[in-house]
């Protein structure tokens, strides 16, 4: 049964008796000392929520995929939303019992610890311990992992009468007392067996309901093999790569995730005031026992949820104010709350880079939860995807590769789960747009389960309608129009790109057979020659990259359909060993060894990399280099999962090189290169093009964190968005195109030069793609603050005909209106962009409300202010 709503009154007297019994505890417990700070670095963390249960295995690929940011010195996982077969309970007691999870560190303290902290006080319901799938060192574990015994409980009548009599509670609702007793009895059983001896002999794991943690020291991925969960099925799931940044480091009890209440947390970044916000929980009480910054996230965000009783919204206000130009657009009704809420808690809102994901666990509700949170300053990356259809899921995680491989695995199990999210996006954190938070919600009440995301402001996040289901047993079918298809199929009299705008101008009209049919068309147009393959692989590469009206079909599944068909030809390629001729060869993970210089008339190395390791000697990136070296200068990229450094280590003027990839690459692409070519046929990740110094990146779609860091120079090209902090310190020449919008902190430090004699600039059109692939101008062109922050050089050149851009979005730099010689500047590359992108300059970027407008009243400039001209002038030649 539900729980009755609170008054307020009741909630306030809850919370003022729970806070005050904490604050009479607190001077009986040990308080720690000053701890040496421990190594920072950006952590891995992944998370998703289904409609339906799914097994922990598929936790296992994006955690391998993110190891980088992992070190095998801490993993975790969390996951919620159980069948109650599985748990070895009825429904009602999955429901309504605690699952209380010990870690024995030292397995003979189990009789002790039960003595002490359990049969005393609560009822057990169901115990068990959870059996490892084999010795840990055959998991490469160099530490054991802890025997871990769960136990279902509840407090005993006569233990929780006592305990609300003790807190001056006797007539409030018994779960706000159970709730607080089965929280304050973990702490004294950590206390009494982790915090205060020398050697830590067991702790709380968790203590949720219809929610478990588990963690090691280790990697992720290796908690599901040792404990044997992959089988093991949940709605929701979390995981966490790397050691604290804070704590215990090499103990599992400092890993992640870290428990709430009825909430486990994981966290990639570091706090700098851990301290600040530890003193501001020991004013309610409260102190850290494993030493971490998550530790302290999770209390903090338990103590404003379930003692304070705040909203979801007030508590990620709470954590990741918003401020400065997104403060002033808010509404002033949510200024007044806001400026209230900052009063009260901004010295506890934890400062630095973090990101938080949140699995959250409602029974009483018959829901639960999972969130992602950024920090104010979006200084740690993250991607949020949405799938709807038989089976809806949400994700979130570092990198949009970790979402994909989620995604995939999921498939190869349940063809529910299609290859490729409805939507994809970032949150931009402590902002008036989306708050920085999005949270899926998957309730059960008895129907069938439904999932639904909202951003912090409660505003529902929906994927785009179409349809989904494609029986691929059926035989295909031709469109019946255009009536002339068969010879736009011709390579020899039809040009791809003509091909490609009959084809995506029908599409609308087609359902999923017809577009089966065309698809093994274009594929047989392949098997006949190497014109053939070049005619269908830049048709079906159009298909992938363009965007146009899929009519009643989701674009999702459009995609995935073609992006099987482009593996499929590449698969026809001939291997490396064979003696066929022509100009393409293949090589993959199982012919590596079989590499070689290109024989008279070959031209092309198609690299399928799906069993390349995603960095290190053996990753793909590593081979193309060895290719390079050997003669090989046109390089195809496909089946690509994550690996990283494409486009990397060919060395100085690689001019007349080009890598083209398709799958979902990682982070690093195209850093450091020196005249090649490359393009990515989907988003690009983070860490992209850092310190470019020439050539030509085109990216089909997003870009991630820090793209384009130190920069000295080259084209790049970008259909969608940018991500937090892209060309940060780029000097020399860059040469950017935007088409979409970046989150904060463009071109932050520019030091480009004077764009009209040579040096850099940025061009930012504003612009984005309905649901129907129409291109259409965005609500803000940059919704953000810090443009072109401190810049000493270059320009940003920023489609913006009714002058939204304010000098409150600036830091040093001034906007001004743009003139002749500049158009002249970034027109060809605009024209280029309009070739790539299909993006036109006359019908999409200078056209303003269906009306055609001057370039000089639809783009402005925004170049260094009067104090770096100033600075510049100080400094001797």
């Amino acid at each position: 049964m539900s729980r009755p709503a609170l008054s307020q009154k009741e909630i306030a007297h809850i919370s003022q008796a729970i806070t005050a019994a904490r604050l009479r505890d607190r001077d009986r417990t040990r308080q720690p000392g000053p701890q040496k700070a421990a190594e920072e670095g950006g952590c891995g963390v992944v998370g998703f929520a289904a409609s339906v249960p799914v097994s922990g295995r598929h936790i296992f690929e994006p955690c391998i995929q993110m190891h980088n940011r992992g070190n095998g010195k801490g993993g975790g996982i969390a996951a919620a939303g159980f069948p109650p077969e599985q748990m070895g309970v009825d429904a009602a007691t999955l429901r309504d019992d605690y699952i209380l999870q010990v870690a024995l560190l030292d397995p003979k303290t189990e009789r002790e610890v039960e003595e002490a902290c359990i049969t005393p006080f609560l009822r057990v319901d169901h115990k068990d311990r959870i059996h490892t799938a084999a010795d840990h060192r055959d998991f490469g574990l160099d530490v054991k992992p802890p025997d871990v015994v769960r136990y279902f409980v509840r407090v005993k009548d006569k233990e929780l009468d006592r305990y609300a009599a003790e807190l001056g509670l006797p007539d409030a609702p018994r779960r706000e007392v159970e709730d607080e007793f089965i929280f304050q009895n973990s702490r004294r059983l950590n206390e009494q067996f982790y915090t205060s001896l020398g050697a830590q002999k067991a702790f709380v794991l968790s203590h949720a309901r219809n929610l478990i943690i588990l963690k090691i020291v280790g990697y992720a991925e290796s908690v599901v093999q040792y404990y044997g969960m992959e089988d093991f099925k949940a709605k929701a799931w979390i995981a966490h790569q790397r050691y604290p940044t804070k704590g215990r480091v090499w103990h599992p009890g400092g890993s992640h995730p870290f428990i709430g209440m009825n909430e486990a947390l994981v966290h990639n970044g570091d706090f700098a005031n851990y301290f600040a916000v530890s003193e501001y929980l020991h004013q309610y009480g409260l102190h850290t026992q494993f030493l971490t910054d998550t530790e302290v996230s999770a209390i903090l965000f338990d103590l404003y949820t379930r003692v304070l009783k705040y909203p979801l919204e007030y508590v990620i206000e709470a954590m990741a104010p918003t401020t400065e130009l997104d403060f002033e657009r808010l509404p002033a009704s949510k200024k007044a709350t806001y400026r209230a809420i900052q009063s009260l808690h901004l010295h506890a809102s934890p400062d630095g880079p973090w990101f938080f994901i949140v699995a959250r666990s409602q029974p009483d509700q018959h829901r639960l939860q999972l969130m992602g949170i950024t920090d104010t300053s979006m200084l740690r990356p993250q991607v949020f995807a949405l799938q709807e259809g038989d089976v809806s899921i949400g994700l979130v995680a570092s990198e949009k590769q970790a979402i994909d491989a989620t995604l995939s695995s999921l498939h190869q199990e349940d063809p529910r789960f299609r290859l490729v999210a409805d939507r994809y996006w970032n949150a931009r954190g402590g902002s008036h747009t989306d708050g920085g938070a999005f949270v899926f919600t998957v309730s059960d009440n008895g129907g069938a389960p439904q999932l639904i995301c909202q951003d912090k402001f409660g505003r529902q996040v929906t994927a785009p309608a179409g349809e989904y289901r494609v029986d691929q047993r059926q035989p295909a079918r031709r469109p019946a129009q255009p009536e002339n298809l068969a010879g736009l199929l011709d390579p020899g009299t039809v040009r791809p790109k003509e091909a490609y705008q009959h084809v995506a101008g029908t599409m609308a009209g087609w359902d999923f057979l017809e577009l089966c049919w065309l698809l093994a068309e274009v594929e047989k147009t392949a098997a006949g020659s190497d014109s053939g393959r070049d005619w269908a692989l830049e048709l079906l590469t159009l298909l992938n990259d363009r965007r146009y009206d899929c009519g009643a079909k989701k674009r999702s599944m459009v995609l995935q359909l073609v992006r099987e068909s482009i593996n499929r030809l590449l698969d026809q390629v001939p291997s490396i060993g064979e003696g066929q001729g022509g100009r393409y060869r293949r090589i993959d993970w199982q012919t590596r060894s079989a590499l070689r210089a290109p024989a008279p008339g070959e031209e092309v190395l198609v690299v399928g990399a799906q069993g390349f390791p995603p960095e290190g000697p053996e990753c793909d990136a590593r081979l193309e280099v060895l290719a390079y070296q050997q003669g090989w200068k046109r390089f195809i990229i496909y089946r690509l999962k994550g690996q990283r450094f494409q486009g990397c280590g060919l060395g100085p003027d690689t001019v007349g090189v080009r890598i083209d990839l398709y799958g979902a690459s990682g982070d690093y692409v195209a850093s450091g290169i020196d005249g090649l070519e490359l393009h990515i046929h989907d988003n690009g990740q983070d860490q992209l093009a850092q310190i470019i110094k020439a050539g030509r990146l085109v990216v089909h779609g997003d870009v991630g964190q820090a793209f384009m860091y130190g920069a000295k120079g080259g084209e790049v090209f970008v259909m969608g968005n940018g991500a937090g902090r892209p060309l940060i310190n780029s000097v020399g020449r860059p040469r950017v195109v935007i088409n979409g919008t970046c989150l904060d902190f463009l071109a932050e430090s520019f030091m480009a030069g004077d764009p009209l004699n040579g040096g850099g600039f940025v061009v930012l059109n504003g612009m984005g793609f309905d649901d129907a692939g129409a291109v259409r101008p965005l609500e803000l062109a940059y919704p953000g603050s810090n443009l072109f922050s401190l810049a000493s050089g270059g320009a940003i050149y920023v489609r913006d005909p009714n002058k939204q851009v304010i000098d409150e979005q600036l830091n040093g730099g001034q906007v001004s209106a743009l003139g002749e010689e500049e158009w002249r500047l970034i027109l060809p590359y605009l024209e280029i962009n309009q070739e790539l992108f299909g993006i036109s300059i006359e019908e999409h970027l200078l056209k303003v409300d269906g009306v055609k407008r001057s370039p000089l009243e639809v783009y402005r400039k925004v170049t260094p202010g009067r104090m770096a001209v100033l600075a510049k002038e100080a400094v001797p030649e």
